[in-house]
């Protein structure tokens, strides 16, 4: 049973920085390519950020202040935000998927999000 489990979200104040984690639960991490994604109320999801086969791409909203990596060994993604601004309020999404890093949302496993809250 391959398993996303996302953790420190949390509410922030405007220009507070936060990380992110993803714990994955599937066999040979290394092959997979992991992917941030996004959902504010009201809105669709969106692509933050992917990182995998020695790739790393970033949606332009957060290029510059977003920086996905990973740990191979704890199997775990991470996710460090600066800078943050209200408009990056939403849900944030964890994506393993086996196609490589891309910006499209047909990743094979999903995490059950964590809240991330910014205050102007």
């Amino acid at each position: 049973q391959v398993q996303l489990v996302e953790s420190g979200g949390g509410l922030v104040q405007a220009g507070d920085s936060l990380r992110l984690s993803c714990a994955a639960s599937v066999p040979t991490f290394s092959l997979y390519a992991m992917a941030w994604f996004r959902q504010a109320p009201g809105k669709e999801r969106e692509f933050i950020a992917t990182i995998g086969w020695g790739l790393t791409y970033y949606a332009y909203s957060v290029k510059g202040r977003f920086t996905i990596s990973r740990d191979d060994v704890k199997s775990t993604v991470y996710l460090q935000m600066n800078n943050l601004k209200p408009e990056d309020t939403a849900v944030y999404y964890c994506a393993a998927g086996l196609r490589g890093p891309r910006q499209y949302e047909d990743y094979d496993y999903w995490g059950q999000g964590t809240q991330v809250t910014v205050s102007s």
